[in-house]
């Protein structure tokens, strides 16, 4: 496993992470058993960030997670989990990251993972109707008490860090990244307040942040299993992205096609082809990247094993360019 480091987190960092949101059983893949082989098997191979949050599953990722952890493995992870996307009866969701919020949900996501503190404590959604002082107050004190150990920010403006950042140390972003979505305006529909290569990146770079890519293979759509149509159940949350669907999903899906002729020409898988143009860039710290499967997350780990060249980046950035701002 490759590693990098970054001035803001004092430990080294696997360069692929494991994203446990189908570990929450609304994937067509769920199925705890297999989540947690998916974790022992990360762990195996050297991978040492996992991101959950409260919401995937409402409550379930974060307890498999935990689950899976037990018996000394906890120790060697960094557990990155969230707050302030709060869900009622219904599983109808709002943003709240006020700070009797907060210290509800840290307490509920300690006992879920089964440990006494969180490494990285990341705020999943921007809240407008929260000011930044309140939530920053409550992030303080549940970081004065050793709950959690650093802090990020997850799909926020660039403006909205920099606030942040007047008033605490900001040490991680998240933001949805992949060859397909590179400064898109939207996610399952819900607006984002960045574009993350003309923005987020340069941040991340200036003040020596981690930065986790979120969605890295879109999906599923960038590891070159998609179909025209009909790839899951009714029963799939990804049903709620727009983009893997109707009109907007013939274009992305006409992309995915060059890239896999281009990934044949070079004789790579097109998933490995995904996470390497991630990982190749240096503000690019750990990718979020799913796994349905111990194969498939062995096919993640192995693309670590070797690089794009120059002329192969050049190559995919001509194909990739009309999606430059989709």
């Amino acid at each position: 496993m490759l590693y990098k480091k970054v001035g803001k987190i004092k430990e080294e960092i696997s360069a692929i992470g494991v994203g446990c949101w189908n570990f929450g059983g609304q994937w067509d893949t769920s199925n705890d058993e297999n989540a947690i082989k998916i974790v022992h098997a990360a762990i195996d191979n050297g991978i040492n960030l996992f991101d959950v949050a409260p919401v995937y599953g409402f409550g379930k990722a974060e307890r498999v997670l935990g689950k899976a952890l037990k018996d000394g493995k906890r120790s060697k992870v960094l557990i990155a989990t969230k707050c302030g996307l709060v869900w009622n009866e219904k599983h109808e969701t709002k943003n709240d990251l006020s700070k009797k919020n907060i210290l509800r949900e840290i307490d509920e996501s300690l006992e879920r993972l089964q440990t006494d503190y969180v490494d990285i404590y990341q705020l999943h959604w921007p809240d407008h109707n929260t000011p930044i002082e309140e939530t920053v107050s409550a992030l303080e004190e549940i970081k004065k008490a050793g709950k959690i150990r650093y802090i990020g920010l997850s799909n926020f403006s660039q403006k909205d860090v920099e606030t942040f950042m007047t008033m605490i140390e900001i040490n991680t972003q998240q933001a949805l990244y992949n060859m397909l979505e590179r400064n898109t305006s939207s996610y399952h529909n819900i607006p984002l307040e960045y574009k993350t290569e003309d923005e987020v990146l340069p941040t991340v770079r200036k003040y020596q942040q981690a930065f986790f890519p979120y969605s890295p293979l879109f999906q599923g759509l960038l590891t070159g299993k998609f179909k025209p149509n009909a790839n899951f159940s009714e029963k799939d949350i990804r049903n709620e992205n727009p983009k893997l669907r109707g009109e907007l999903f013939k274009k992305y899906y006409e992309g995915v096609v060059a890239l896999e002729k281009f990934a044949d020409k070079i004789g790579k898988l097109l998933n490995e082809i995904a996470l390497n143009w991630l990982r190749q860039k240096d503000e690019v710290t750990s990718i979020i990247a799913g796994a349905s499967s111990v194969a498939q997350l062995e096919k993640n780990v192995h693309s670590t094993t070797w690089d794009l060249s120059q002329e192969e980046l050049s190559e995919i950035e001509t194909i990739i360019e009309p999606y430059r701002y989709m």
